[in-house]
């Protein structure tokens, strides 16, 4: 019989713990902040379904997993691969490495190469894993950790020195990765970021097997910062090493080594990304030999599954693409509630978005629902804060809906002082209200986005240029600070703690600034009682709302479509397939 893909929807309500280890925070692949950023669709899990809304208008009957049907129409090229599976991805960065990721993209080959001290569950807990025991100190500064007996794809043995390494690089002066560490309060980070110290005093190799972390002061995520830390080889990564230079570290990008269930073979940039399984893994060994991440994209993924080419992909949700993908008959289409939300991106750093004002009169000025109806139909629905609808930290209470009104949004931009010219496009010290919109090719949110808001904004008095570029391209400008408008989407995790609002934050891609926000959310860390964190996060919220740095504009439904052949998938709305692919086989 089938393995059915769970379904499983448990909203997370306190933070527990997982053998006095771990509880419901951060997802392991992204340590430090929450989550990772993603065209649409975003290769990310979605969330718990228990106390939100309900789904769209007709979107209530596909949620959920059709099975499929008929393999008997499973394409001759999909039954000759018998030891193993092509998986189709968005292309990725390149980055195969836990410290630089920064897209979905990347994260999900990741996750299969390197494995950390704890790892999600189906309902957005943790458990241990690398580690084989945590012991937490009873004034909460001192995480002890126990590693199992474990080995490198190469392998050598995962140490408890090697953890001390990784360490080290993410306190490193040089780190520029998206993770924040310095905020987990490890005495003797700073010194150690300064050069002032060449070790960092709050870290203790006890033997091989046992290190132990002391921080100055702990928070909701101090257990999950620790803990998702993925061990990497200092015979390896720090051959080259020197403390201040990370460069050495970084040419290893594209060679990964770690001691996850997959190793990588070979990585062709723009095409695929090839795994073969870890004999040296020490968990269950993967039970299909070889994958292959080949790129796909909106205009290519749905004929590829079709064609045997590929056996898994994230299809965006429509009612078109739904009833194809059924009509398939060998297909798997499993259709969640997406943990994310899709938003434009506004450089807040321009003096075009400095305006608080200006930036609430785009955001009325923008059809969003028109522009999330041609996307996605019933799949999606316009979100005005950055939290799915269903995590425990979700309000619409004093939230701002910024419903369509185009004559208010004139109204406010005339009240900020940008006036329409004598060619109808507005200015303001000699300066045209020009926006720059840097776009993703083929992309449905972008192809449905881009003509809908150059009408709107045309009638506005805003002149829109776009220029096509690929997510790569465009996320290289956001580092830069170089853009005025993108599309993007972000990936959450089961806690809502974030840099992506926080004042020169590790993820924040605006460059907003509010010194309210920062304290709420260092207040909402902070806090261990849920009831007391939600109600800091949703004054956050509502405060994120009324500055307006982003124009949000939906959470959707993932769909992950899936060849019947493979079974043994364990995909919840937190826990992503790739967490489950070691035990994912060929049906025979």
């Amino acid at each position: 019989m089938k393995k059915r893909l769970s379904l499983m929807l448990v909203t997370i309500m306190a933070f527990g713990s997982i053998l006095a280890a771990c509880g419901g925070g951060e997802e392991a692949a992204a340590p430090a902040d929450n989550g990772t950023e993603a065209t649409a669709p975003a290769d990310n899990a979605g969330e718990t379904g228990e106390t939100g809304t309900e789904p769209a208008e007709g979107g209530e009957s596909a949620i959920g997993l059709t099975e499929a049907e008929d393999m008997s129409m499973n394409p001759a090229p999909a039954l000759a691969r018998t030891d193993s599976a092509i998986l189709g991805t968005v292309a990725p960065q390149g980055v195969f490495n836990p410290l630089f990721q920064q897209t979905a993209y990347d994260v999900a080959i990741d996750d299969t190469i390197f494995s950390s001290m704890i790892k999600i569950k189906a309902d957005g807990t943790y458990e241990n894993d690398l580690a084989e025991e945590i012991e937490i100190s009873e004034d909460n500064k001192t995480y002890t950790f126990h590693l199992r007996d474990a080995k490198y794809s190469d392998g050598t043995p995962v140490t408890a020195n090697d953890y001390l390494f990784t360490m080290k690089m993410y306190m490193d002066s040089s780190y520029d990765g998206q993770s924040d560490p310095l905020s987990w309060n490890v005495v003797g980070a700073k010194e150690y970021n300064a050069g002032t110290a060449k070790e960092i005093s709050g870290i203790k190799v006890i033997d091989d097997k046992t290190v132990s972390v002391t921080v100055s002061d702990y928070d909701a995520m101090t257990q999950i910062n620790l803990g998702a830390v993925a061990p990497m080889s200092e015979a390896y990564y720090g051959a080259g090493y020197k403390q201040g230079d990370l460069s050495s570290v970084k040419q290893l990008n594209n060679k990964p080594m770690g001691s996850g269930p997959y190793k990588l073979t070979k990585y062709t940039a723009g095409q695929e990304v090839d795994l073969q399984a870890n004999e040296n893994y020490y968990g269950d060994k993967a039970k299909i030999p070889n994958l292959i991440y080949k790129v796909t994209t909106d205009t290519t993924n749905m004929a590829m599954l079709q064609s045997g080419e590929t056996d898994l992909d994230n299809v965006t949700v429509n009612e078109d693409n739904v009833e194809e993908l059924k009509s398939m008959g060998f297909l798997d289409v499993n259709v969640l509630k997406n943990n994310g939300y899709g938003y434009v991106a506004m450089n807040n750093k321009n003096p075009l978005f400095s305006d608080k004002a200006v930036r609430q009169a785009l955001t009325f000025g923008l059809n969003r629902a028109e522009v999330v109806e041609a996307a996605y139909g019933p799949y999606a629905e316009v979100i005005n804060i950055p939290q799915s609808d269903v995590s425990w930290a979700y309000t619409a209470d004093g939230i701002e809906a910024y419903d369509y009104d185009p004559e208010k949004a004139k109204s406010m931009l005339d009240e900020a002082g940008w006036t329409v010219g004598a060619d109808g496009i507005r200015e303001k010290d000699g300066k045209k209200f020009e926006i720059n919109f840097s776009a993703t090719a083929d992309n449905p949110v972008v192809d449905a986005l881009i003509p809908i808001m150059t009408e709107n904004y045309e009638a506005l008095g805003i002149k829109l240029v776009t220029e096509t570029l690929d997510f790569n391209a465009i996320m290289e400008k956001k580092d830069k600070g170089d853009y005025d408008m993108f599309f993007a989407a972000w990936g959450l995790t089961p806690d809502p703690d974030t840099t992506v609002y926080i004042t020169d934050g590790a993820q924040n891609n605006s460059g907003y600034s509010n010194p309210a926000v920062d304290e709420l959310y260092a207040k909402g860390k902070k806090e261990l009682d849920l009831e007391k964190r939600k109600a800091i996060y949703a004054e956050a919220y509502q405060t994120i709302n009324e500055d307006a740095p982003e124009i949000l504009m939906y959470q959707r439904t993932n769909m992950l479509a899936i060849n019947g052949r493979l079974d043994g998938w364990d995909v919840t709305p937190y826990k992503e397939y790739q967490h489950s692919l070691n035990q994912v086989e060929i049906a025979q």
